[in-house]
């Protein structure tokens, strides 16, 4: 399993094993807490912040300071509620913005005293296979899949069955395209940008993509769930987002000139036009014609994880 570190849970088997698994996104901080269950992990409890941290943030520069204040106060409401849940597991995992930021370490150094425990910058390999397992454990799914997740500074794409055969993390992200290319407004000359951007990424792994098979493509992340809130806030059954219909959603923003479209809710905005820029471009170069919701993602891949420590512990004991 991707990004495994030692815990031990001698104690969480006879204690009940409460799990926390606290995932520092480039978008948003997210805090499970859950415990044994039979198959995958019983979440009791979800707490979650949109922090934001790489807005602001160029590769090899230092996290802005806004974004850093926000980032650490969150780490202390985290800290506090771990106090009150005594979890006998906990692991904390930061992604692309702490990967790509200069200061990381001072960060990291700055939340210890706030959390009880170092928070682990995983590659973007170990995140990509964290997405996957959590995909698969909480969604039914047939055949080889395509699984895309678009997050605030990259976008994991991984293909794969019971075993992953591909995996790959893109330095492309709805935060970051955000202040790249949407910063000043919405138009066509900024669609057009993020989607050279996308296809300078992505081109250097399309003969081996070309060569794996897929039977549907799956998709996690807020872009996901912002579209999958729109076409349900507008009365739409809609089972898969579609190339034609996310199309039709550019040129309503291009039109509108704001991602504050009726159905959109009011905290995606900022993210929104980004997301589907990116979104479109891969359905575009992938050549993909319909995209499916999935459940879970880095955080529930955590607590996968969790649970088989948990499961080894009790076989060894």
């Amino acid at each position: 399993m991707a990004g495994a570190h030692h815990v031990d849970t001698t104690d969480a088997i006879k204690n009940g094993g409460l799990m926390v698994a606290i995932t520092l996104g480039s978008n948003s901080f997210n805090m499970l807490v859950a415990k044994p269950g039979q198959s995958f992990p019983l979440v009791i409890a979800k707490h979650k912040r949109k922090v934001r941290l790489a807005t602001g943030l160029v590769v090899g520069g230092c996290l802005a300071p806004a974004a850093k204040r926000e980032a650490l106060d969150c780490l202390q409401w985290f800290g506090e509620l771990i106090q009150q849940y005594q979890p006998e597991q906990t692991a904390i995992y930061a992604t692309a913005a702490l990967r790509q930021a200069a200061d990381a370490e001072l960060f990291c150094q700055q939340a210890l005293p706030l959390l009880g425990q170092r928070i682990e910058i995983i590659s973007g390999e170990q995140e990509a296979e964290f997405i996957f397992h959590g995909m698969r454990a909480t969604t039914a799914t047939d055949g080889q899949v395509m699984m895309l997740d678009i997050g605030g500074a990259s976008t994991e794409l991984v293909i794969g069955d019971e075993h992953i055969d591909f995996k790959h993390s893109l330095p492309l992200g709805a935060v970051l395209f955000n202040q790249r290319h949407f910063a000043t407004g919405i138009s066509a000359a900024a669609f057009a940008a993020a989607h050279t951007d996308v296809e300078q990424a992505l081109t250097p792994l399309l003969p081996q993509l070309s060569s794996l098979q897929w039977q549907h493509a799956m998709g996690i992340s807020g872009t996901f769930r912002s579209l999958f809130e729109l076409a349900q806030n507008r009365g739409l059954g809609f089972e898969s987002i579609s190339r034609t219909w996310l199309n039709q959603i550019r040129e309503e923003l291009l039109q509108h000139g704001s991602a504050e479209l009726a159905g959109v809710e009011t905290e995606r905005v900022p993210t929104f036009a980004a997301g589907v820029a990116i979104l479109l471009a891969l359905m575009n170069l992938l050549d993909i014609s319909d995209i499916y919701p999935a459940g879970g993602a880095l955080r529930e891949g955590v607590l996968v994880q969790l649970a088989l420590q948990q499961r080894l512990a009790h076989n060894q004991y």
